[in-house]
């Protein structure tokens, strides 16, 4: 593969005007998460269509000057092609502030195209080019320097053999009318990635058995542990596991001895942070009733899961109708939400149920579970 490595501000300029008049632009990243709250950035590839065969590896740790690539992303005229860009866009989000737009995901190109859900980046240009590329640096250290040429190699496989899998793809949906599908699904999750996350409470495993009051200690107290992950730039289980600050929820500590019997509390934290985790408990405990947080979801009962089994189904047959994958039109998420909303919980209907989604999936769904769309 040809690559060239690019670590001064003003090359990484003179490259975005060099290929400005190009409608596209392929795109990975190379990032490293073991010990951090946030993503850290090691490199960006780029391969445009005016020179197919080469790529650009910008390294972000050599670069001051970024606004080029900003810019870059933030041009209409020119679609942004991805491989599952989730992981991606969390990363563009931190170290550019803004997301790359229009953006074309080929992995859900490829389940609209009905080649299959989420195909790996290999599998997907195998099955489309016949070319066989290597695993090779999917642990390496990315962020030493300099890096090897193995990685430099493995960098640049990531993004060339993705244009003509992304011509394909394109050709494919815009004969079937299905392009504007995978951008408009693009447009969503960049919105996800750069919408503040749910609060982190909601996701803790069994916080739907907590009383009001438990549950406004176990926001307080995960609140407070976020804050001190960002601030740290630590994971948040580093800081305070999900287990201990549901376990101290339920406890409820009023006093350092009471605090130190919590299961699995370090007592390094109730060393250092043991006030302060007390003072959340004590404010959560003086709540009054009306600013209590609303209880979370149950389970679904056996009743709702059969019912979740009856959209799945009828999500299915829709599927197989237009020939693609049913994962691509709602994800499992999406089906349990449909049934608890029919059950009367007021929630929040996502972004992703508008756009072509909206009359094509959602509305004949929502009514097969007695919902107005």
């Amino acid at each position: 593969m040809k690559y060239e490595l690019m670590t001064d501000s003003a090359a990484l300029a003179n490259l975005v005007a060099r290929f400005a008049a190009d409608d596209a632009v392929i795109v990975d990243t190379e990032f490293m998460r073991r010990d951090t709250y946030y993503p850290q950035p090691a490199l960006v590839q780029l391969c445009f269509p005016g020179a197919p065969d080469k790529a650009w590896l910008i390294d972000p740790l050599a670069i001051d000057d970024i606004s080029p690539l900003r810019a870059l992303f933030e041009n209409p005229e020119v679609v942004k092609v991805l491989h599952s860009a989730s992981e991606d866009l969390e990363v563009f989000q931190v170290y550019l502030g803004t997301q790359p737009l229009p953006l074309f995901d080929t992995q859900r190109a490829a389940a609209f195209a009905g080649l299959g859900f989420s195909l790996g980046y290999r599998a997907l240009v195998e099955a489309v080019s016949g070319l066989e590329l290597a695993k090779g640096e999917t642990r390496s250290d990315w962020l030493a320097r300099p890096l090897s040429d193995a990685q430099l190699d493995y960098a640049a496989a990531d993004v060339i053999p993705l244009l003509p899998v992304y011509r394909h793809l394109r050709e494919r949906l815009d004969a079937s009318g299905r392009s504007d599908w995978v951008l408009e699904d693009g447009a969503a999750a960049a919105a996800e990635a750069s919408a503040p996350p749910a609060p982190s409470y909601t996701r803790v495993k069994s916080a739907w058995k907590l009383k009001p009051r438990q549950l406004a200690a176990l926001a307080l107290v995960c609140d407070w542990r976020d804050e001190r992950a960002r601030r740290l730039d630590k994971p948040r289980s580093w800081i305070l596991a999900d287990k201990v600050c549901l376990a101290l929820a339920q406890r409820l500590p009023a006093n350092m001895g009471q605090l130190r019997g919590v299961p699995d509390m370090p007592q390094a934290v109730v060393r250092k942070q043991g006030e302060v985790l007390l003072d959340l408990v004590g404010e959560a405990s003086g709540l009054p009733e009306d600013e209590l947080p609303l209880p979370l979801g149950k389970p679904l009962d056996a009743g709702q899961r059969d019912e979740l089994k009856k959209l799945k189904a009828a999500a299915a047959a829709l599927a197989r109708d237009w020939q693609v994958e049913p994962e691509a039109l709602l994800s499992s998420r999406d089906y349990e939400l449909m049934v608890r909303l029919a059950h009367g919980e007021r929630l929040e209907r996502p972004r992703r149920w508008s756009g072509w989604r909206e009359q094509a999936v959602v509305a004949p769904l929502l009514q097969a579970v007695g919902l107005e769309a």
